[in-house]
């Protein structure tokens, strides 16, 4: 018989009280997983407009930004200035007097009296030839002079005679007159002997050759103790040269083209003649860079050359320190306008855009643009600019790769340094 315990049967047992504990817990993981997934959901969304906000913050310095800074440029006003168009021409100089020295009389030769290459003055003594020989043909001259005189004398006396006798009837005619004739014969032998020792004092100062001009001497032909052959004739035996030096010629050739210019021009009026002999040249060596040497136009030839087209000019410099050498090769530049106002503009600032030249100009806003340019000569290392281009424009002379049609730079000013001097050529 089973008794019956109403306290033991209303309590929960343990296993009851551990499934209460089960479902709490899980109750309470569920709860804590939702708070965990909403500060979770709450934290992207925070996140992500956050992100938003830095974007949007970076993109705002960027888009005010907007495109790269204007790239710089150097610029500069062109150079203006008088100048004068130069036209240059290769040439030689020339001695203004060229001498062969050359013995009047023929003998032996005694002595030499200059050192090769030196500068000598007219009138020095040069050669020496034997005097002996005409020494002895002078004694000789005077001699028969002596004796043609004499006999003029006694002709002269023997007339007298005749002529008292004449008038007394005591002579012929005939007679006479023989004696007239004596005196003439006689005053023509004096006149033969005078002539003689005229050419024998001649020949005895032949024997002494002097500088005819002054200027270098160069080396002697013939040594001393050699027979050498004088006279009037080519077969004369030539002992030396002399070239003056100052002043000296410059001899060039200029184009028919050129030349034709040159008076087209006199004729306008706007050049002097080129047979004026007044036209100022300058010329300058192979080594020099400048033109440091001042002459004159003196001469112009008469007739251009059929086979070169060209005709002959010649120009003359004055050459005291001896820099100009007979012979040697040099520049000359003659002025192919009167002075002029010009603009000049370097190479490096000209582009060539297919056959035309143009240069690039940068305005008040620094907006590039283009100008189509009509170039002239070069002068200076520059080029002379016709037509396209003011004083005032602003060109692009450096950083010419940054600069483009239309768009904008930032100009900043430089200058344009002149070249070294050249002669204006196209």
């Amino acid at each position: 018989m089973t008794s019956s315990d109403p306290s033991h049967s209303s309590s929960p047992g343990p296993e009851s009280r551990r499934g209460r504990r089960g479902i709490i817990w899980a109750l309470v993981f569920v709860v804590a997983g939702g708070v965990a997934a909403a500060i979770w959901w709450q934290g992207q969304q925070s996140g992500a407009a956050g992100g938003e906000g830095d974007a949007a913050r970076q993109a705002e310095p960027s888009e005010a930004a907007g495109a790269p800074p204007a790239p710089p440029v150097t610029v500069a006003h062109p150079i203006y200035k008088e100048i004068v168009e130069w036209d240059e021409y290769p040439g030689q100089f020339r001695p203004v007097d060229a001498i062969d020295v050359r013995a009047r009389v023929s003998g032996y030769l005694e002595q030499i009296h200059f050192t090769d290459g030196q500068v000598v003055r007219q009138g020095d003594l040069l050669f020496t030839i034997e005097k002996r020989p005409f020494q002895i043909a002078l004694d000789s001259a005077r001699a028969q002079l002596a004796e043609a005189t004499a006999q003029l004398s006694l002709a002269n006396r023997n007339l007298k005679r005749y002529e008292k006798m004449r008038e007394g009837n005591i002579v012929g005619e005939a007679d006479y007159d023989d004696r007239v004739e004596a005196v003439s014969a006689a005053k023509a032998a004096v006149a033969a002997a005078q002539a003689q020792l005229e050419q024998a004092e001649l020949d005895l100062g032949y024997t002494e050759i002097h500088a005819p001009v002054t200027g270098r001497i160069s080396q002697h032909q013939i040594s001393a103790g050699n027979l050498i052959t004088g006279g009037y004739s080519g077969n004369a035996t030539l002992l030396t040269t002399i070239v003056s030096l100052d002043p000296i010629y410059f001899e060039f050739d200029v184009s028919e083209a050129n030349y034709l210019a040159y008076q087209r021009a006199a004729e306008r009026g706007v050049m002097l003649s080129m047979r004026d002999n007044r036209i100022e040249v300058q010329a300058k060596l192979p080594d020099e860079d400048s033109w440091p040497h001042k002459g004159t136009l003196e001469f112009l030839d008469n007739r251009v050359d059929e086979t070169s087209g060209t005709i002959r000019a010649r120009a003359t410099f004055r050459n005291a320190n001896g820099m100009f050498t007979a012979g040697q090769f040099g520049h000359i530049r003659v002025p192919g306008s009167e002075p002029y106002k010009a603009i000049l503009l370097p190479e490096t600032a000209i582009v060539t855009d297919q056959s035309q030249k143009v240069a690039l100009v940068v305005a008040e806003d620094g907006t590039v643009g283009v100008k189509i340019l009509r170039v002239g000569p070069n002068y200076n290392g520059m080029r002379i600019i016709r037509e396209g281009l003011s004083a005032e424009d602003k060109v692009v002379i450096n950083g010419l790769m940054r600069a483009r049609p239309g768009s904008k730079v930032t100009p900043q000013m430089g200058e344009i340094e002149p070249g070294p001097q050249a002669a204006a050529t196209e």
